[in-house]
């Protein structure tokens, strides 16, 4: 039996960190679009942004397993996205200050055939629950000033500088920093075990 290639939809370096940690080979090739539906509930639309990416590249890579994910932080069921400005990525941090937030990290495979047609698709959402110390306006401007949260949902990264403002988690640590571990290696087994060729 001769195990399809997986094909990570992201140029996440955080994404390809936990693949490698699992143990996976992979090829990367971004997707440079995503889209969902308007009016989906978080958990909803997370999973459908990971399909959509998922599906783009899917047509590029015959006989392989192409793997989406997207990454969300909700507050009170508002979806925080990545800071468009340093006022706004400071805003947010002190929105979280001394809550608890929901991080949602959703996950799309899609299987290939050696024409390139989808045969199987699936996915799922993980949803990590993350609590945050009391942060003062002066902690938020430094740590944005770092620029280490530019570039992340929530403007903040659980796996760097962020960690100073985490008092716990409830959930899966890789969750929050792009790919849920342990529940992807488990669900890509089952989803791969019928379409090994």
């Amino acid at each position: 039996m001769k195990a399809k290639s997986l094909v990570l939809a992201s140029a996440s370096p955080r994404r390809q960190e936990i693949l490698q940690l699992a143990g996976l080979s992979f090829t990367v090739c971004p997707a440079d679009t995503e889209w969902a539906p308007d009016g989906l509930p978080p958990e909803e639309r997370v999973r459908a942004l990971a399909c959509s990416k998922a599906r783009q590249v899917a047509t590029q890579y015959p006989d392989s397993v192409i793997l989406g994910s997207d990454t969300m932080v909700v507050l009170d069921d508002r979806a925080l996205g990545k800071p468009k400005t340093p006022d706004e990525a400071v805003d947010m941090l002190l929105s979280m200050s001394g809550r608890t937030h929901r991080v949602m990290t959703g996950v799309w495979l899609i299987a290939t055939d050696a024409d390139g047609n989808a045969v199987k698709e699936d996915g799922f959402t993980d949803i990590t629950e993350v609590s945050f110390y009391p942060i003062t306006p002066e902690e938020a401007t430094a740590y944005v000033a770092t620029g280490e949260p530019m570039d992340k949902a929530g403007a903040y990264g659980i796996q760097g500088k962020g960690m100073r403002f985490v008092s716990g988690i409830q959930g899966d640590f890789y969750t929050v920093m792009g790919l849920p571990g342990g529940r992807l290696l488990r669900f890509l087994t089952d989803f791969t075990s019928d379409i090994q060729k």
